[in-house]
């Protein structure tokens, strides 16, 4: 097994990986930092296809978006990447457009909505379930294994936040991935027991199952189910900086709002995250090849750390530092900068 922790220079990227042209999904890339501009951009690539597409997940119907070279060979099966998206989250966002990039370089991918939630069946709805996360990852799997140009021997995953640790969590015990990446990682059931930056108490943890709980016997006595919120709405009176950028990213127009997500999950969803940890058992079960890219400023960072420490059955592991990336700047802004990593951990593992 190897292992080795980068943090490495936005200029000096290129020499790392070898990717030295703009058409790569390199640095040299022009960001793409709101919706409008994602839709537009891959309307005018004529190098690349997106089609919306169903599957199943037991007997709830998945909405995805497949997302493949434009150009491909008649009886060629291609390497394929299931991509996860953050919790609050939808497919239309930073999932589709590490799709899109990961498209662009000649592999089929796929962004889906989580169960439960935006455009994928499943009741009660806004569900925040990591075990229906881990399962819809396998899902993903089984309706690539129906595609007669993916090559079964070549699925790869990857996921962003959240979907970063269910992603991971989903490789751990199924092996027809065969290499799993994380960007700005973010474990839900650390999150909701210590906090987003690790400095939570018991005290607020368990006035958190309190709550869960006393609403729990509520919505049992009739009353209606409670929504929480997955960022703040506005970022006035917000002192958290990655609760900011959220708060921009998801709920400003000019940004990536997506109508259709209200930014809202359910309450009683807190005691199954709370219960949940995406890391359990990863120095046993992972055995596969692991990369992990956080960005120096995170403060989800240490939950990276925590995958890249325990993860010591990996055949290969490695942690990439983007030296001043935030958590939600790898979800647009500094794209540029994790995709050569991505391609170069991709192109060994899948190719």
């Amino acid at each position: 097994m190897s292992s080795k922790i980068l943090a490495v220079s936005a200029a000096s990227l290129m020499s790392v990986t070898g990717f030295s042209h703009a058409g790569n999904g390199s640095e040299s890339q022009i960001p793409i930092t709101s919706l409008s501009a994602f839709n537009q951009t891959v309307s005018e690539d004529h190098t690349v296809t997106k089609n919306s597409v169903s599957f199943k997940n037991g007997k709830i119907d998945m909405a995805g978006v497949l997302f493949k070279p434009a150009r491909m060979q008649e009886g060629k099966a291609y390497p394929s990447i299931v991509v996860v998206h953050p919790g609050g989250g939808a497919k239309e966002q930073t999932a589709s457009l590490y799709a899109y990039r990961l498209a662009q370089q000649g592999y089929v991918a796929l962004a889906y909505d989580a169960s439960h939630q935006n455009e994928s069946g499943g009741e009660p709805r806004l569900l925040e379930d990591p075990t229906s996360r881990v399962e819809d990852a396998r899902s993903a799997v089984d309706y690539f294994t129906t595609l007669p140009f993916v090559d079964h021997k070549r699925i790869g995953a990857l996921g962003i936040c959240a979907g970063g640790a269910y992603a991971i969590n989903a490789t751990m015990t199924d092996h027809r991935i065969k290499a799993v990446a994380g960007v700005s990682s973010f474990n839900y059931g650390d999150g909701m027991r210590k906090g987003w930056r690790g400095t939570g108490t018991a005290d607020e943890l368990h006035a958190t199952l309190l709550s869960v709980g006393l609403q729990r016997t509520a919505e049992a006595n009739g009353d209606q189910p409670m929504l929480l919120a997955y960022v703040p709405d506005s970022t006035k009176g917000v002192t958290e900086p990655d609760m900011v950028e959220a708060s921009e990213y998801y709920r400003q127009a000019s940004r990536w709002k997506l109508d259709s997500q209200p930014n809202r999950f359910l309450a009683s969803s807190n005691d199954k995250l709370i219960a949940f940890d995406a890391f359990n058992g990863i120095g046993t079960l992972l055995t596969q090849p692991l990369l992990l890219i956080a960005g120096s400023d995170a403060g989800s960072k240490w939950h990276s750390d925590r995958a890249f420490a325990e993860a010591t059955s990996a055949s290969e592991k490695e942690l990439f530092v983007i030296p001043g990336g935030t958590h939600m700047s790898l979800y647009d802004r500094d794209v540029g900068k994790a995709m050569p990593k991505l391609l170069a951990f991709y192109a060994k593992h899948l190719r």
